[in-house]
């Protein structure tokens, strides 16, 4: 949406379809969320398969920083989960580097930042709570409903109480989505309004004025990429702990 010559700092966010489709009703367009998602797909393959092809003893660079990855997230699963956690690395570490690569392609001048969409970010988070219920149930049977009950708690507390540790349950998805989405939707839009700032000085009588928002601007992009790694390490440190609760029954 303009306003007068520069866009609405939402205005990136916006969805575009670049080519409908429709089947039995249903919209399947292909979108610019749809390209950036193949990219993140076509990225991770890329860095990982470049970086194990022809894997030595002795690593190369590229491939000391892919077992570095490969070891963060695996010391993080033993960490919360203990061994019993190990089988879900395939999955944990795919979900690491999906909101990794999906925040740093965000972060490529007119780059498309997918992890920036709500709808995105839910649909992760609640598929994957919605199987961490599976995974208890698995594991414990109908047991797995004591998580929702304290062992210690009053008697004619405990509807009370096992009503809001049901609710708290819930609001994991909630909680997960919604953290990740805002802190990606307010670093962008930061970046576009500062970036907003540098135009509208160059076109000024006191050009050299956007020296101030352009160093701000890389200030921001540097706290930017360290944001990228951050909540995809909480996001995945904060599933680890969910999935804890699942496999141990704490």
């Amino acid at each position: 949406m303009a306003y007068g010559n520069f866009y609405t700092p939402l205005e990136q966010f916006e969805i575009s379809i670049f080519r409908p489709l429709g089947i039995f009703g249903l919209d399947f367009s292909f979108t610019n969320t749809s390209l950036y998602l193949m990219l993140t797909a076509i990225a991770l393959l890329s860095v990982y398969g470049f970086g194990v092809y022809e894997a030595t003893l002795i690593p190369s660079r590229w491939q000391s920083v892919i077992e570095m990855v490969y070891k963060f997230v695996l010391d993080m699963i033993k960490q919360q989960v203990g061994n019993k956690g190990l089988q879900y690395f395939p999955f944990l570490f795919l979900i690491f580097n999906f909101i990794l690569f999906s925040n740093l392609l965000g972060l490529l001048p007119f780059g498309f930042t997918t992890t920036g969409h709500v709808i995105i970010t839910f649909t992760l988070a609640f598929s994957i709570n919605l199987g961490l219920v599976f995974i208890g149930f698995m594991h414990h049977g109908i047991k797995f409903l004591k998580l929702f009950v304290p062992s210690d708690a009053p008697v004619f507390l405990l509807p009370l109480i096992v009503v809001i540790e049901v609710v708290s349950y819930c609001l994991r998805t909630f909680s997960l989505s919604i953290r990740l989405f805002a802190n990606m939707m307010a670093g962008h839009t930061l970046l576009h309004i500062l970036c907003s700032f540098i135009v509208a000085f160059l076109q000024s009588s006191l050009p050299f004025l956007g020296l101030l928002p352009f160093v701000l601007v890389l200030a921001v992009i540097g706290l930017e990429l360290g944001i990228a790694f951050l909540q995809a390490y909480v996001f995945t440190i904060l599933v680890c702990i969910y999935l804890n609760d699942s496999v141990n029954l704490h």
